[in-house]
């Protein structure tokens, strides 16, 4: 257990890159695994960080910024995966009724909207708050010791 937490940063990135990509690609796009991975990742990050920091604000800047970096691969993700079905809008023959999302608002436009904002933006901003959750949640109880 002690050689994940003395990985390089480099390849940190790398194996979280590749969990991400997969997790992705168990949804189908959808990033429900993301979410739940972020709450494994805050655990890992928090430990992973409190062997090199010393101070609180040291720690709690270093968990943002790890948080805010996963969120924005999984941001980039769902834009490539997601972010050609904009050019749906520009398509007037475009059948928005048969491109296969839910009709969340009972109308094609709005639910395609809302769909799309749905996957790309606040889809990884609930990664950046679970993964926040559980490095908090972690940093609480290791305090707590």
């Amino acid at each position: 257990m002690r050689t994940l937490f003395s990985l390089k940063q480099g390849w940190a990135f790398a194996i979280y890159a590749l969990l991400d990509i997969l997790c992705v690609g168990m949804g189908m796009g959808v990033p429900f695994f993301n979410i739940l991975l972020g709450l494994l990742v805050g655990v890992l990050i928090v430990r992973r960080i409190a062997v090199d920091s010393t101070t609180p604000r040291m720690i709690l800047r270093k968990i943002l910024s790890a948080a805010a970096f996963t969120a924005a691969f999984t941001f980039i993700l769902m834009v490539l995966i997601w972010g050609f079905s904009l050019l749906m809008f520009f398509n007037s023959g475009a059948d928005l009724a048969n491109y296969g999302m839910p009709l969340i608002l009972f109308e094609p436009l709005p639910s395609f909207i809302g769909w799309l904002v749905l996957m790309i933006v606040i889809s990884p901003f609930l990664q950046f708050l679970m993964t926040l959750f559980g490095a908090h949640l972690t940093w609480l109880v290791e305090t707590a010791d």
